[in-house]
């Protein structure tokens, strides 16, 4: 039997994992999982790219 899982669903997984270890941030697991929409070019794909370019600008300041 085969399984497949979204990107998505990997890099939430991924990102509790590292929480629960206090391995990152929640905020920096929050990016990872993020960017498991952009990766996986699911239907929210556009509006998390908008969401990551405008705090990119807002943090880098342009």
């Amino acid at each position: 039997m085969i399984v497949s899982l979204s990107i998505t669903v990997v890099l939430l997984i991924l990102s509790a994992v590292l929480i629960r270890g206090r391995r990152v941030s929640l905020p920096t697991a929050v990016v990872l999982w993020l960017s498991g929409f952009t990766s996986a070019s699911t239907g929210l794909a556009d509006p998390v790219n908008t969401f990551l370019a405008a705090v990119t600008r807002i943090v880098s300041g342009h």
